[in-house]
């Protein structure tokens, strides 16, 4: 899929007929939906996109590119070149303030809102993250190191033990310069004012919202989820087993979640 010149791709799974479902990640890629998309599409037609510059997409990220109101232009502009007008949403990590922001600034697209240990009120960034809004950091990370770096981070986000395929598997879009750019582009480029400027908009517009939260996440806590649906109306909080990817932890109720949230 060609957006703005850069070929974006996507995991897909469901009948093209049924009601879309768009899956957005953050730090990780698309992979971080893969255990749960062939079952949520029994119900829905699921597009688990990976950003410019992560998974298999092409394209760079830089600071401008990189932050969530950017991101979330990035995200109708697929939208539009699959042709898909109203869609629900579904995030994990930094994802999260890209559909955030999508609720509160194209309302008219956005029809229900799930997050999965995504970023919330002032979360983020964490320290790991945090550290890459230093120039001469980004400028002297190189692909040995980011993929030191997200292995580690890769087996710290999942409960069970994952095996050393599972884990390469996950770090696989790392191994050339653009990519680590991009990556540490996003980590630069994360800050909590494009959530926390989001709170009123997301009060005001009470988007039915249901979190799915590993419980055991040492990277978003659950105590942030817990926060939101006091502060947010419409928003609920389902826990799961796991950490900071569920989905490889709990597969089968995370998709039980989200369908029950989506009414399938």
């Amino acid at each position: 899929m060609d957006v703005d010149g850069i070929e974006l791709s996507y995991l897909e799974a469901g009948d093209l007929e049924a009601p879309p479902l768009v899956l957005l990640h953050g730090t990780f890629w698309s992979r971080v939906w893969q255990p749960v998309l062939d079952e949520l599409g029994k119900t829905r037609h699921c597009i688990a996109l990976d950003l410019p510059g992560f998974g298999r997409s092409g394209g760079e990220l830089d600071l401008a590119a990189a932050t969530a109101p950017a991101l979330a232009g990035t995200v109708l502009g697929a939208a539009d070149a699959l042709g898909v007008q109203e869609f629900d949403l579904a995030a994990h990590d930094i994802g999260g303030a890209i559909a955030q922001h999508l609720v509160v600034h194209q309302p008219a697209r956005v029809r229900s809102l799930v997050m999965m240990n995504a970023v919330l009120l002032d979360s983020w960034p964490v320290p790991a993250v945090e550290r890459f809004r230093d120039a001469a950091v980004r400028s002297t990370t190189t692909v040995d190191d980011l993929l030191a770096a997200r292995r580690q981070s890769t087996r710290a986000a999942v409960g069970r033990q994952l095996s050393d395929a599972e884990v390469e598997d996950y770090v696989s879009p790392w191994h050339d310069e653009v990519r680590v750019r991009s990556w540490t582009a996003m980590a630069a480029a994360a800050d909590a004012r494009f959530t926390l400027d989001l709170v009123p908009g997301l009060v005001e517009r009470a988007l039915p919202t249901r979190l799915v939260w590993g419980r055991d996440d040492e990277f978003q806590k659950l105590e942030f989820a817990q926060r939101y649906v006091d502060q947010v109306p419409g928003a609920d909080l389902v826990e799961v087993p796991g950490k900071h990817i569920p989905t490889e932890d709990s597969p089968d109720q995370v998709t039980a979640a989200i369908r029950e949230h989506l009414g399938g």
